[in-house]
């Protein structure tokens, strides 16, 4: 057994024990294999230095003497172009450098969250804007977003989701052309529209199963404590309102005040939509994460209605659009490539399939099939 610090451990390193944080949380069992995410994740919780196994030494074969045989065909090497693509991505400096951002980044939102509980403000705002720049500065849309998916396993019940919904409220601002003020006031709502979470139980956060009614109505709490936290502070007004009411929904339905759409802020309107899109593409205990296009159905299904309008449109025609010419594999296991958006039916596209053959999901005689995920 050996012990490193977190800077000098390798991914394919085997853990000699169990690993957790000050809080007794298990961030890795013993004999758990190191990945490049997981040692991301040692740093998000300030792990210091790992026990890990020393490498076995196999003793090399005798030599035996050569037999003389027909020479073999090369062997076909096949692999998906999913594999190929996310082997791309996770090998290239650029991810890795992102990887690096989004760790320290997490531990940072930390530490000016715990300053702002223990009485700290706006003074705050722009170290966390500078923080994160690097990490929605250098990438493009679908860069960022292709990041962000393949950096689920850091993912966190307030940290990084925070930092998500932030990077993915920013995009949106994007779209709609928002001044470079407003972008800024944008991405820190978004970093700190969960603070409220702060203030629930552990136990109730990290629940995998249902909540109980009692459950349920706490965690339905933290909108009001982020604005209670917020409160004061000499924050944008707007942020103030992501924090309070990025859970209402246009037509009522929503908490803490089953506002209308006309009495939501706007910026808590765009927040709702990040949050909600994220929340989606994560794994859940009950569920896989969906692919973009199942969530845009989703959106297209129950949700044109409870979000403000011009805000879910504008988002789910730029995200689908970011998709176009995207290599997917359909529920019947057929893989294509998105050619055309259909403007009427964002989440049905026109598939050019591997085989030539061109469909249009939005046709009803393919009413069953739809996208599973994006290669």
């Amino acid at each position: 057994m050996t012990t490193l610090t977190v800077e000098n451990l390798k991914a394919g390193m085997i853990t000699a024990g169990p690993i957790t944080t000050k809080r007794g949380q298990v961030i890795a069992k013993a004999g758990e294999r190191l990945t490049n995410q997981l040692i991301a994740k040692l740093t998000f919780y300030r792990i210091e230095s790992v026990n890990v196994e020393d490498p076995i030494v196999e003793a090399k074969p005798e030599p035996q003497p050569a037999e003389v045989s027909a020479p073999k065909a090369p062997e076909k090497t096949i692999v998906s172009d999913q594999i190929t693509y996310t082997q791309r991505l996770k090998a290239s400096p650029k991810f890795q450098k992102f990887q690096s951002d989004y760790a320290l980044n997490i531990a940072y939102l930390k530490e000016n969250f715990d300053a702002i509980i223990a009485g700290g403000g706006a003074e705050c705002a722009d170290m966390m804007l500078e923080n994160c720049e690097t990490l929605f500065k250098s990438n493009s849309t679908l860069e960022l977003f292709d990041m962000l998916s393949n950096m689920r396993n850091l993912e966190d019940p307030i940290y990084s989701h925070s930092l998500n919904v932030a990077l993915i409220a920013r995009v949106i601002g994007k779209w709609l052309h928002f001044s470079r003020n407003d972008l800024n006031v944008l991405t820190l709502a978004g970093l700190l529209h969960d603070i409220g979470k702060t203030q629930i139980p552990d136990e109730i956060l990290n629940k995998p199963g249902k909540y109980t009614d009692e459950e349920f109505q706490l965690m339905k709490s933290h909108p009001l404590l982020g604005k209670k936290l917020l409160n004061n502070k000499g924050f944008d007004s707007r942020i103030l309102a992501a924090a309070l009411q990025h859970h209402e929904r246009s037509d009522g339905s929503g908490y803490p005040r089953g506002l209308m759409e006309d009495e939501v802020d706007d910026f808590a309107s765009i927040i709702a939509i990040a949050d909600v899109y994220d929340a989606m593409t994560s794994a859940r205990a009950h569920r896989d994460p969906l692919c973009s296009f199942q969530v845009i159905y989703e959106f297209e299904k129950d949700g044109l209605n409870k979000y403000h309008t011009k805000f879910v449109l504008t988002f789910l025609e730029h995200i689908a659009s970011t998709y176009n010419n995207s290599r997917i594999i359909l529920n019947n296991a057929k893989t294509g490539r998105v050619v055309y958006i259909n403007k009427s039916s964002l989440s049905r596209p026109v598939i050019q399939l591997d085989s030539g053959d061109i469909i249009n999901l939005a046709d009803s005689a393919y009413k069953d099939l739809f996208i599973k995920s994006i290669l």
